[in-house]
């Protein structure tokens, strides 16, 4: 099947950036000593979650139960649920998966805590727990100094659970700047002070599990990290490329649409809108736009209807025709991809695997 034959709008994935993402991330962790459990809620696909373990991942991170159900099917011999797991609902579904393989939760409270220990007992199965700490993203996490101590403290009490560490998100370091360097730099004075706060506590810290995509390559500069959990690095998109954690040509997925109207002078309107890609804002921007045209770089993607995407080609550079194709780098790739059903895996021109996304709609 040639890429011309393809239905649109579609997600198509440049199959040897995808892979050469993939052994560059395994090949630094590898390199750092960084155990390596990436994240797989951008891909949300079996058939990549079982590269990442082919190119030397540990294991899988997930956010969801269903997720963890649904990434059962790569084999994985470990998963990390990067999300505090609340209901009884969700925990006894979760304990089927810990029948399958080894399960660790990253929590914030000693209620989901002892939730989760009640859950494992029932289940006869052994749960292990990362104390998350909120390092300045300030969304999850306990605050850095006696609350992580003592929530520690709360889940080494509880049977059926092992603590096994710390976890984090640096979701607040967007850009590797000045501005954002000086945030890393900060990130691992106050890793290096809890890791003393649990020294002198006299407990045993075995994982201190975080970074995120756009510090991936500056993981190792972090004092005490011994595990990465990146997630869009496996297509990158346009706020990885702004944020400095890849570049351009490192952006192996966009969506490929159809010019379906040029009747208004200077714009486009192409195949895909809001039901299609992300609405997610570039980062560090106030700029409106919406992702980035491959085929014309001047353009500029500023305004999105359900099943229209409006294209100002003003200063496109060249003219664009009804029936005209072209690929759009969406800002973020994780929220595009869980619109979409399936994935065209693209070999140059040639479609050479087509697959389900698996994990799409996968919420609970």
């Amino acid at each position: 099947m040639h890429v011309s034959e393809i239905d649109t709008p579609a997600l198509v994935v440049d199959l040897d950036l995808c892979e050469r993402n993939l052994r560059r991330v395994a090949a630094y962790a590898g390199e750092h000593g960084l155990r390596l459990r990436p994240h797989t809620k951008t891909h949300k696909s079996i058939r990549i979650g079982k590269r990442q373990l082919e190119s030397g991942a540990a294991g899988l991170t997930v956010a969801k139960v269903s997720e963890a159900e649904v990434m059962l099917g790569a084999g994985p011999a470990d998963m990390l649920l990067a999300y505090p797991i609340v209901g009884r609902a969700k925990l006894e579904r979760l304990m089927e998966v810990a029948r399958r393989t080894r399960v660790t939760v990253a929590l914030d409270s000693a209620f989901a805590a002892g939730q989760l220990s009640e859950a494992a007992g029932a289940a006869q199965v052994e749960a292990g727990v990362l104390a998350e700490v909120d390092v300045g993203l300030g969304r999850v996490g306990v605050t850095p100094g006696e609350p992580l101590v003592e929530l520690a403290r709360s889940i080494r009490k509880l049977p059926h659970l092992a603590f096994e560490g710390i976890a984090f998100y640096p979701g607040h370091i967007k850009d590797l700047d000045e501005v954002g360097r000086r945030a890393l730099t900060g990130l691992s004075a106050l890793l290096h002070s809890i890791l003393e706060d649990f020294r002198r506590a006299a407990i045993s810290v075995g994982i201190v599990s975080g970074g995120s995509t756009p510090t991936l390559f500056h993981s190792h500069e972090i004092d005490g990290l011994t595990e990465i959990r990146p997630g869009t690095y496996v297509f990158n998109d346009i706020n990885t490329v702004r944020s400095g954690g890849c570049a351009m040509e490192d952006c192996a997925a966009a969506i490929l649409c159809t010019v379906v109207s040029t009747a208004r002078p200077g714009q486009m309107i192409l195949d895909g809108g809001s039901k299609t890609f992300s609405s997610d804002r570039l980062v560090n921007s106030a700029e409106v736009t919406f992702g980035h045209v491959v085929e014309a770089p001047g353009a500029r993607f500023h305004k999105m209807n359900e099943e229209h995407g409006f294209v100002d080609v003003t200063n496109a550079g060249r003219q664009f025709a009804v029936g005209d194709r072209v690929r759009v780098i969406p800002n973020h790739i994780c929220v595009a991809v869980n619109l979409h059903e399936q994935v065209y895996g693209l070999r140059g021109d040639v479609v050479e695997e087509i697959w389900k996304v698996d994990g799409r709609g996968k919420l609970q």
